[in-house]
């Protein structure tokens, strides 16, 4: 049976951008930059996305690329008869944990877009952390919310590669980028605008801890959706003839791109009405709609953002569920839907506990965290960097030499010396960082 690919390289680029582009980028980035000092964790972010983030990309790329199949079949065909393919079994299991609670709040986002279309979310005087805090609290409300965010991917996922997911990211992605350019002028028009921007612009190095280092470490592997195999399950379906070098600087471009604008769209408006930038997770439901509460049309602007917010948490959400399908499906269609409904609904199952965990079940928790809370912590700051650690050291250690060279050569401009780079710092920095970042955030050194 003929595997699904990519119908050209900007659909493969697109996807690979949407997958990275959603929550990471357009929520949890904007709050933990405004709990961790502004300028200085952004320019942490850049870095580790820039120095860490690209090479680890590349590596992924190469894993999918070079063999054609999913996440832990990949694995297996380059070091056959060993342990390796865990990794890919350890991208899944990430993936189930990390939609399982990335739904829950696509289901917020669905609750506010549809409160937002009728007027319910904004009114003057209004409490927003009260507003807030009954909406996720309401158990019905956030299953069902969470329900039509699942049922909205599954359907997505089902019709396939081509017809699914680089059909909705053609249009979704464009669609971001129009709504972001719109708020961002909107946002710098208002007054004292420039303190957000120097808040989130200018690196003031005196709030920066190793918490803090940690986190931005782990916010670029959870923005470019790394050390879960979804860019190697991707970049499988990327025909031969490709480059793969082009499409992961235009992934890594297009993200820290979003995420400069995403700053540029909150900080200014939460500055220039006074409001607090350390506002933390609550930043987007409860800050911001004071914030255009007290705009001009505000209630418009309000629901493009929320629009903005659902198309990057769904093209998000398509990759997630891609690699359990596609690890499960092994290219063949007439599985894919069946399997895109079971997965989806194993996974709004187990996202029930962390749906509920600001209402009926807020008083159960785990390590001093609620299960939502836990579920994030155990994804973005666990296993993602041991994901990532595993990766770093396989794709050296286990791939041919010569056959990563012809991967990231192949229909590049880049030489020698690019391979050179890039395998060096694959081999000795990357493991090293990671290694060091990790051991200090958990007080070993």
């Amino acid at each position: 049976m003929e595997k699904e690919q990519w119908s050209s390289r900007i659909g493969f680029i697109l996807a690979a951008a949407g997958s990275a582009i959603g929550i990471g980028a357009i929520w949890k980035l904007p709050y933990v930059t405004g709990v961790s000092g502004g300028g200085a964790f952004f320019l942490l972010f850049i870095m580790f996305s820039l120095f860490i983030g690209l090479p680890l990309l590349l590596a992924e790329f190469v894993v999918g690329r070079s063999t054609g199949k999913d996440a832990i079949r990949a694995y297996q065909a380059i070091a056959p008869n060993t342990r390796w393919h865990w990794i890919g079994i350890l991208g899944v299991v990430t993936c189930f944990i990390l939609l399982s609670f990335y739904s829950v709040v696509g289901g917020w986002i669905v609750i506010y877009f549809v409160k937002g279309l009728y007027g319910g979310v904004i009114e003057k005087g209004a409490d927003y952390g009260s507003l807030f805090g009954e909406t996720i609290a309401s158990s019905w409300t956030v299953l069902a919310a969470q329900g039509m965010f699942l049922l909205i991917t599954i359907i997505v996922v089902a019709k396939g590669v081509q017809q699914g997911i680089e059909k909705a990211s053609k249009i979704l992605m464009p669609a971001l980028f129009i709504l972001f350019v719109i708020l961002i002028v909107r946002s710098l028009t208002l007054e004292n605008a420039m303190e957000g921007v120097k808040f989130f612009l200018e690196p003031n190095f005196s709030n920066i801890t190793s918490e803090s280092i940690l986190f931005a470490m782990g916010q670029s592997f959870f923005s470019l959706s790394l050390g879960v195999s979804v860019m190697a399950t991707y970049s499988s379906y990327l025909p031969k003839n490709e480059s793969i070098v082009q499409p992961a600087m235009s992934v890594v471009t297009m993200n820290l791109f979003i995420a400069l604008l995403a700053g540029l769209a909150i900080f200014p408006a939460v500055f220039s009405f006074g409001f607090e930038p350390a506002e933390g997770p609550g930043l987007l439901f409860i800050v911001l709609p004071a914030v255009f509460e007290k705009m001009v049309f505000g209630e418009l602007f309000l629901l493009l953002f929320l629009a903005l917010f659902l198309f990057a948490t769904l093209t998000s959400a398509f990759s997630m569920l891609e690699i359990a399908v596609a690890t499960l499906a092994k290219g063949n269609m007439k599985k894919r839907a069946s399997f895109s409904w079971t997965i989806g609904i194993l996974i709004f199952i187990l996202g029930i506990p962390s749906a509920l965990s600001f209402g009926v079940l807020g008083e159960l928790t785990l390590f001093d965290k609620n299960i939502f809370d836990t579920a994030d912590f155990l994804v973005s700051n666990i296993l993602l960097p041991i994901g990532v650690l595993l990766i770093s050291i396989f794709v050296p250690l286990k791939m041919k030499k010569d056959v990563l060279k012809q991967e990231l050569l192949q229909h590049s401009k880049g030489g020698s010396f690019l391979f050179s780079l890039w395998y060096n710092v694959m081999r000795f920095v990357v493991p090293v960082v990671i290694i060091v970042v990790f051991l200090d955030s958990i007080e070993i050194i």
